[in-house]
């Protein structure tokens, strides 16, 4: 190569390196919730395929549909819960203002728990009898105790917030879906070819069994222990349940809202309706551990271990969306590695067998 085309090759390159700059620092601010409307476009694009069929291939209305159940899925919730918080809070509010603050008497079971157990009846007692000097004694904690959780409050809305953001982009690539899909595998084999279409293929298909076993597994659990809820009376059924849908996307599991709520059912209510009450609730805290490595390991050829590892691995380094990019990754990654090794296997194989052929 002379030195003008050297020259000409570092300009060009100079180039495409200043445009591909300016492109990375544009689509940084919004990388979250591009990521989430690819994420959210392939799990949900079988849907997609199936109802443009079902009207006629009209892929525009069907986008369209998609998008606005969506974002009532999404919107929908964070409402309800805001206006549920608000209503309780303005309603304690008025009551410890006038005054008239009762709490049920604190259960005689609080006497067998060590050390912890008379202070909290101690507290319990005094709201009850005098208001005044209980807020004067604990008001600085139940002010902290009220910030932490405002502030997870609204954390949680930003997230949801921004999940609708994502549901709008992914509408937006549910109709050319064919084409963008056919662009990614092009790209896919130009950095890892001959294989790059196939690991595009399998990433699609990660993401798809782990929104069925992850979201779609969590969904089912905490719809049908808000069920459980609602027919026992409890009035908090609709938060705790959107409370144990996080809990169950992000790995944690129900356990953290399930136990408080039989300890404060064995507490309140009747020794059957607690006994019944806790024989369909565990179950049901349980069912996800059953479910989520059967829809997750459905079709796929990796090992389900990968995929449970880059699950949770994910969520710990990257959060909710790690979800999705930990086991994509670490697929990628298993699959790259078996490739490579399989590869030396088949040379050494070859040599050996050239080496027979030498010999004889």
């Amino acid at each position: 190569m002379d030195e003008r085309r050297l020259i000409d090759l570092g300009v060009r390159l100079l180039f495409l390196g200043v445009f591909a700059f300016a492109a990375f620092n544009i689509i940084l601010p919004l990388a979250g919730i591009v990521v989430w409307a690819i994420i959210l476009a392939v799990a949900i694009y079988p849907l997609f395929d199936w109802l443009q069929v079902k009207l006629g291939g009209r892929r525009g209305l069907s986008a369209t549909l998609i998008t606005l159940l969506g974002l009532a899925l999404t919107i929908g919730p964070l409402w309800a819960s805001i206006g549920g918080l608000a209503e309780h809070v303005s309603s304690l509010a008025d009551k410890v203002q006038s005054g008239t603050l009762n709490l049920p008497q604190p259960p005689e079971r609080l006497n067998d728990v060590p050390v912890a157990g008379p202070k909290i009846i101690e507290a319990w007692t005094l709201f009850n009898s005098n208001l005044t000097v209980a807020l004067e004694r604990y008001g600085s904690v139940i002010l902290e105790f009220a910030g932490v959780i405002g502030g997870a409050v609204a954390g949680i809305g930003f997230q949801l917030l921004a999940l609708a953001l994502s549901v709008i982009v992914m509408g937006m690539m549910l109709s050319p879906g064919p084409k963008l899909g056919e662009m990614a595998e092009t790209f896919g084999n130009r950095v890892f070819a001959p294989k790059g279409g196939d690991f595009i293929k399998m990433a699609t298909a990660t993401i798809r069994n782990v929104s069925r076993g992850v979201l779609g597994v969590a969904a089912l659990q905490a719809g049908l222990m808000g069920i459980v809820m609602v027919l026992f009376g409890i009035k908090a059924a609709g938060p705790l349940a959107v409370v144990i849908l996080i809990l169950g996307i992000i790995q944690v599991g129900p356990m953290l809202v399930v136990i408080p709520l039989l300890i404060w059912a064995w507490g309140s209510m009747a020794f059957g309706a607690a006994l019944l009450l806790t024989a369909l609730m565990m179950p049901l805290a349980l069912m996800d551990n059953i479910l989520r490595p059967i829809f997750i390991a459905k079709g796929l050829t990796t090992p389900i271990l990968v995929i449970l590892v880059g699950v949770i691995g994910g969520v710990l380094s990257s959060g909710l969306i790690g979800i999705f990019i930990g086991p994509v990754i670490l697929s990628v990654f298993y699959d790259l590695v078996v490739a490579w090794m399989d590869a030396d296997i088949a040379k050494e194989i070859e040599a050996e067998a050239d080496q027979e052929s030498v010999a004889e």
